[in-house]
């Protein structure tokens, strides 16, 4: 079975930075893409970013744009999201996601991690 398990969440002040990860592991043999998510207590999942699964193309919610950075490590099979000049709206739980479509968008996400909560102080 599939897995990711996402870690480096923490509490930073605002204007600060945070580098989170996402472990991917099992039969990711499917898998076209990866993607970070967030949601705020009583708020909806909100988009953040995507990568192709080789890490050639990204795509960007217009909120993170020029703040954030999703990268990967092929080799290590990881997913990072590098997370500058943080806000006290960035404060959420973060998910990293997989999907079988390699249509770079904020859709069609299939696998999900457990979360790592960024809490970002004002």
């Amino acid at each position: 079975q599939a897995q990711l398990v996402e870690s480096g969440g923490g509490l930073v002040q605002a204007g600060g930075s945070l580098r989170l990860s996402c472990a991917a592991s099992g039969r990711t043999f499917n898998w076209r893409k990866m993607g970070w998510f967030r949601q705020a207590p009583g708020k909806q999942r909100e988009f953040v970013a995507a990568i192709s699964w080789r890490g050639s193309n990204t795509y960007y919610a217009d909120s993170v744009k020029g703040r954030f950075t999703i990268s990967r490590d092929n080799d290590k099979n990881m997913v990072y999201l590098q997370m500058n000049s943080l806000k006290p709206e960035d404060t959420a739980v973060y998910h990293c996601a997989a999907s079988w479509s390699s249509i770079l968008s904020e859709g069609d996400y299939n696998y999900w991690g457990q979360g790592t909560q960024v809490t970002v102080s004002s």
